[in-house]
């Protein structure tokens, strides 16, 4: 039996918890969360026998093998390394810390700890994103030129998830102070990982434009200031050489979650969509580029980040993405970061 503890009990929480619910041989024991409501109706709501304000506690107490970090972005790193030093395998949300010194931190930590480390990108569970990157990698669209890549959402303007002018599941993510690096963090981060992984290189060099826009009087709803970014703006280029453009916003009113990603090369293109839930894949290689023919490629189902998880630490084997994928994005958001405030100067990486 693995013993699963669950540090971090907000909204993400549950999806994890229900991942491991499903799972023959895993065991949710205890959650770990300093806010007593939410901690209690978690454990009510998923069965846990065991609370506790602080990871400290739950390390005294013990009793877990491997544990699903969904804290807030900017608590990933201090609640993570006391759970790496005392020998205990982690899957930690995304992005894995506020900068990439602490991410890297955090990788070493993993790496002298010997134990399982892996980042929660979700997007690793699209079939049509892991067939993409088997077939750039076998060559099929020969050499990656160029690329483009968008991951939009609609909650600032559909309220499909919920009202985030009163409801602090959401409100946390638009308030630097409350620990988001808003949509650069949030959803950058995961279609950063998305075209480069496809595209079989990391990021060389880039410039961005961050913008937050106005949505409440002086900008606060009570404690919190609506100051992190609505939406991201960036050009690549890769150490491959292929050069494409990435955005992502919470304003593109009419997409609930919706990811697309186009690569092209010098044998043919990709077009790899993850969209209203709905994984699809198509190809244009060989004969089709000479009439500009699209073929579906029809989806292989792949394991979750959360199984995969867990067949890593029944086997202890480390499982990708693992902490130093997390710091590799980590070095680029922070990069595009001192772009915006440069004037989306170039940043080599």
């Amino acid at each position: 039996m693995i013993r699963v503890l669950i540090v971090g009990t907000g909204g993400m929480a549950n999806q994890h918890a229900e991942a491991y619910a499903a799972m023959d041989g895993v065991q949710i024991v205890a959650g770990v969360d300093p806010n007593p409501q939410n901690l209690y109706a978690f454990n009510a709501k998923h069965g846990i026998t065991h609370a506790f304000d602080r990871v400290e506690d739950a390390l005294n107490w013990g009793e877990f093998d491997a544990v699903s970090n969904v804290t807030p972005d900017a608590v990933h790193h201090a609640t993570t390394l006391p759970l790496l030093q005392a020998g205990k395998h982690v899957l930690c949300e995304k992005p894995l810390a506020a900068t990439y010194s602490d991410a890297a931190e955090m990788a070493q930590a993993a790496a002298d700890a010997g134990v399982v480390n892996m980042v929660n990108l979700t997007y690793r569970n699209v079939p049509a994103l892991m067939q993409a990157a088997e077939i750039v990698a076998a060559g099929e669209i020969g050499e990656v030129r160029h690329f483009e890549a968008s991951y939009l959402q609609s909650w600032l303007t559909q309220p499909t998830w919920g009202d985030w002018r009163t409801e602090d599941q959401w409100l946390w993510r638009l308030s630097s102070a409350h620990g988001s690096m808003g949509v650069l963090g949030d959803v950058g981060v995961h279609i950063l990982d998305y075209a480069t992984f496809a595209a079989g290189s990391d990021a060389a060099a880039v410039s961005c434009r961050l913008k937050t826009f106005d949505k409440a009087e002086n900008n606060c709803i009570g404690v919190y200031h609506l100051d992190a970014n609505d939406s991201m703006t960036m050009q690549l280029e890769l150490r491959n050489g292929a050069v494409g453009v990435i955005h992502a916003s919470r304003f593109a009113s009419g997409h609930l979650n919706d990811l697309r990603l186009r690569l092209f090369g010098t044998k043919g293109g990709l077009e790899v969509c993850f969209e209203n839930e709905i994984s699809t894949l198509r190809s244009c290689i060989g004969g089709d580029m000479m009439t500009g023919a699209w073929t579906d490629i029809p989806p292989v189902p792949v394991r979750t980040n959360y199984e995969r998880f867990i067949d890593a630490v029944r086997s202890n084997r480390q499982a990708g993405p693992d902490f130093a994928r997390g710091a590799s994005l980590q070095r680029v958001l922070d990069a595009a970061m001192v772009s915006d405030t440069d004037g989306a100067r170039d940043q080599v990486l």
